[in-house]
């Protein structure tokens, strides 16, 4: 509400799942539901017939549902939601409505989503005439960057749920097993049966290993046919989700012992994020924590080895580059409480592979809540009593 007010909006109306997660507490699953927030706190709720049932475990003081299709009609997705938007708009009378707009990071919510793009603004101009519209990316961004303590909870279920899948990890790295059958054995407990109080769980997973982890760099992962052998370093990222809200997390694990330059790189990465962790505090500058981390790795020789920054905002998305707090040495934001980001500190060597330890983090007015606190020391990297894979 305080966001309406300072913005001089009477409600946000909004289509993108993120920003209706935001607004209504649901996750839409195809993408054509709508939320309405109002400035005295009222907040609605759009939905099509079969997401009727799971959207009623939102928040929304109202939900309504609609048909989206017929056999005896074929109109458009855009035709129906006008419609029914119309009759929302006769009960509140809105003078101004903020709508989303700009570049964002939108996470998968099933195999097809709908995505109105620009077009959403002609859609709200048909259904809320004469209602003037104004773009609210920029407030919208700020209030997905700072989680209340229900959507923190959310994270935290997100964030356990990966921590079950990572628990396997050690039986599954052995030599000759490829990079797609370790990713794929640890993926597929993302969707546990025991899901924490969770209406929808899943996730994605990745292994790269030896000198392909080098490549974990970019800005995606990928798993590959390589064969793990001993003495590898093996990088293990994971992209974890519960009713929405989503995690980074990244481990590597050394297949056998570990050789001296990678117990320096394993002492670098640790020292790193340790250093992050301890900086992180309300109000903190976030290039000043990436600062933190980047001056340990440098001392110990491997600064031009990080490759990017040290974080990004996590939550309503996995990865959104774009979106406050920016963890980077040129970024201009600062920490708030309630923010959730990761802490990724890494080292990437060509021809020679790729280290990341990557932990999701909450601030609060003492520091850093650590979501992820498993498998954060040496020992718990090193994968001993190597075996290999049954071919």
């Amino acid at each position: 509400m305080a966001a309406l007010i300072a913005a001089d909006l009477d409600a946000f109306v909004c289509a993108l799942p993120i920003n209706v997660l935001l607004l209504s507490g649901y996750w839409p699953v195809v993408g054509t539901s709508f939320a309405v927030f109002t400035r005295d706190g009222q907040v609605l709720l759009l939905v099509p017939e079969d997401e009727l049932e799971i959207a009623k475990n939102g928040w929304a003081d109202d939900v309504v549902s609609y048909a989206a299709g017929s056999l005896s009609d074929l109109q458009s997705t855009s035709e129906i939601v006008i419609r029914e938007l119309r009759k929302i708009a006769t009960k509140l009378s809105l003078k101004t409505i903020g709508f989303e707009s700009g570049v964002v990071s939108v996470p998968v919510s099933y195999a097809a989503m709908t995505l109105f793009g620009w077009s959403i603004q002609a859609i709200l101009s048909e259904a809320f005439a004469p209602a003037e519209l104004r773009p609210a990316e920029s407030e919208l961004a700020i209030l997905r960057s700072m989680l209340t303590p229900d959507e923190i909870v959310r994270v935290r279920k997100a964030c356990k749920i990966a921590e079950d899948a990572f628990s396997y990890v050690q039986g599954e790295l052995k030599v000759g097993a490829t990079e797609i059958e370790v990713a794929s054995a640890i993926g597929e407990r993302l969707n546990p049966a025991d899901r924490h109080d969770v209406t929808r769980a899943d996730g994605f997973v990745f292994c790269m290993s030896g000198e392909n982890a080098y490549d974990a760099s970019a800005a995606f992962q990928i798993s590959r046919t390589r064969r793990l052998r001993e003495h590898d370093l093996v990088l293990v990222h994971c992209n974890s989700y519960a009713d929405g809200f989503w995690t980074d997390i990244t481990r590597t694990y050394c297949l056998g012992d570990s050789d001296q330059r990678q117990r320096k790189m394993y002492e670098a990465v640790i020292l790193a994020r340790d250093a992050a962790l301890d900086a992180i505090a309300p109000r903190m500058r976030a290039k000043d924590v990436d600062a933190r981390a980047r001056d340990v790795l440098t001392e110990r020789g491997f600064g031009e080895a990080f490759k990017h920054g040290l974080g990004h905002s996590v939550g309503f998305t996995a990865i959104d580059h774009n979106a406050p707090p920016r963890l980077h040495p040129a970024s201009p934001d600062r920490l708030e409480e309630g923010m959730v980001f990761n802490i990724e500190p890494a080292i990437y060597l060509e021809g020679i592979g790729g280290m990341r330890h990557c932990d999701m983090v909450a601030v609060t007015d003492n520091g850093a809540e650590l979501l992820t606190p498993f498998q954060n020391d040496l020992e718990s990297m090193i994968i001993s009593g190597v075996d290999a894979a049954l071919s």
